[in-house]
């Protein structure tokens, strides 16, 4: 029976040993995984409805009743929990062993396929032929590759979840948003798509935006809309107003937290499964400056992609359309221009100087791309095909950098690698929230003690503290808004607002905590 947890110590202390229940539990859950490592075997069961629903509901039994023994006899409220001092959190052997094993699970899926027993002219078999039943049962066909790391991704978070709650039962925020997760992940990203695709409609998830969705604007994707009637059309322009009116409006009341921490699928798995790795997140400059280089990189390379790709289409297609490649083209060239006209002329002060260089070499990368093709009279852009360009990044950023490495070093990098360095999505939500968003979290100095508990538990990288020690509003556009950095303040110092836009950057200038020198900078600006 476990003990009424009474140590307030801010730096906690070596974690207790596993309880009877939590001991039981485990064994449970592994129970449950074994039937699923069994199927990638190729073991053969003979009732895969039953072993299914033994292997699925075992892990969940488990995990379930492992997360209620854990956190019963705590006090609300967080503390670190001896996680330096465990192998699974503290980039230990388990940690390694675990991330290695996830990597290995993506490549096989991405890749590999066949090895997990997909067969595309005869039954399935391995633990594709085990999800078979489920498959057949929700979209009326036997299960893919995609339909089991489907499934698996939603049980993740709804089990991950679970506890998340638990250990976050004394914020009514965390609750809220943990159950928004689950909803958009169960029924928007998971089975939505499917119930469509048995009904003979194209697979449509409401909740994957462009520029995530990169395939939204290829052309078999197009072709399935445009030849659904008036469903895929409705399809078309939802995707397109999410994209355009949506997105905008949602991100300026609320900032990019609406969808990185409320909707996104991705960004459910790291806040639930992900959520003990979170303080493995790099608090460095260096990080941060590399971090702002390569998610901008990441969503030049899918403009350009997307470009090429809608420009191949038109011109493949050239009477179907009243829009024509060249118009298309030039449109895309104007409203770049102007997005970076209008943000030079009335947020110039907000940006930092490398932020004004960076933006204005990406913009004429990206004009002399389509000029290049333009004057060429070609319909494949920076040489090579569009349909080289969108396997490319499907293959480099979809899947190897998403998938591979964003959630299988989870143990190594933190949860949200992925989202802070290659999501393109949360790069055109940051920089709306960076400059044209109510959102901000504002910081009471006075009360600040410097435990650092929020730069620890700050997933993005975020030095906190340092904003918190100066009473400055944090405005930062890789912030999700996960609220987390409030939630484990022990003096409330920090709170999330949605505010006018005047006034929203109360410093000229942000030094980053423990990476400045203080007297160095002080002698810096009396030089």
């Amino acid at each position: 029976m476990s003990k009424l947890e009474r140590n307030m110590a801010m730096t906690g202390e070596k974690p207790a040993a596993l309880s009877k229940i939590q001991k039981i539990s485990s064994a449970i859950g592994l129970i449950g995984l074994s039937i699923l490592i069994l199927a990638i075997a190729n073991v053969n069961f003979p009732d895969k409805t039953l072993f299914l629903s033994l292997g699925l509901g075992l892990i969940s039994l488990g995990t379930i009743v492992f997360s209620y023994d854990l956190y019963k006899g705590k006090q609300p409220g967080i503390k670190n929990d001896g996680v330096w001092f465990k192998s699974m959190t503290s980039r230990g052997l388990f940690a390694w062993i675990t991330a290695l094993g996830l990597t290995f699970f993506y490549i096989v899926l991405y890749w590999y396929p066949q090895y997990l027993g997909l067969n595309a002219d005869a039954a399935n078999t391995g633990i594709i032929g085990l999800f078979d039943p489920l498959s057949k049962l929700i979209n009326g066909g036997p299960a893919s590759q995609w339909f089991v790391y489907g499934t698996l991704y939603t049980l993740a978070i709804f089990i991950f979840g679970y506890k998340f709650i638990k250990k976050y039962r004394h914020n009514r925020y965390e609750v809220l948003r943990t159950f928004s997760v689950m909803f958009f992940q169960l029924g928007f990203a998971f089975l939505i798509p499917e119930i469509l695709m048995r009904l003979n409609q194209p697979y449509f998830n409401p909740a994957n935006i462009w520029p995530l969705n990169y395939d939204f604007f290829a052309g078999y994707n197009l072709d399935s809309l445009f030849s659904s009637g008036t469903i895929g059309m409705v399809m078309f322009a939802f995707g397109l107003l999410s994209i355009f009116v949506i997105s905008p409006i949602l991100t300026y009341k609320y900032g990019k937290r609406w969808y990185c921490s409320w909707v996104c699928g991705c960004g459910g798995l790291a806040e639930t499964a992900g959520d003990p790795y979170r303080h493995l997140s790099d608090k460095s400059v260096f990080s941060w400056r590399v971090e702002r280089w390569v998610i901008h990189s990441v969503l030049v390379f899918v403009t350009v992609m997307t470009i090429a790709v809608i420009y191949s289409y038109l011109g493949q297609n050239p009477d179907e359309f009243w829009l024509t490649k060249d118009v298309f083209l030039w449109s895309s060239a104007g409203f770049l221009t102007l997005v970076f006209g209008l943000i030079m002329l009335f947020k110039r002060q907000e940006l930092a100087k490398d932020a004004k260089y960076a933006a204005a070499g990406y913009l004429v990368v990206i004009l002399a791309i389509i000029g290049l093709n333009y004057f060429n009279y070609q319909q494949d852009i920076f040489i090579f095909p569009s349909y080289k360009l969108r396997e490319t990044y499907g293959f480099l950023i979809g899947a190897a950098f998403s998938g591979v490495i964003g959630v299988g070093f989870y143990p190594i990098f933190g949860n949200r690698v992925w989202c802070r360095f290659g999501c393109p999505m949360a790069a055109v939500l940051g920089m709306q929230q960076r400059l044209f968003s109510k959102f901000r979290i504002t910081t009471n100095g006075g009360q600040c003690i410097s435990c650092g508990n929020c730069s620890t538990y700050c997933e993005m990288g975020i030095d906190v503290r340092a904003y918190a020690q100066k009473g400055e509003n944090i405005v930062r556009s890789s912030c999700v808004g996960c609220g987390i950095c409030a939630s484990v303040c022990p003096r409330g110092v920090l709170k999330l607002e949605n505010d006018s836009l005047e006034k929203r950057v109360n410093s000229e200038e942000v030094t980053l905590g423990n990476d400045t020198s203080l007297m160095d900078f002080i002698k810096e600006k009396t030089e």
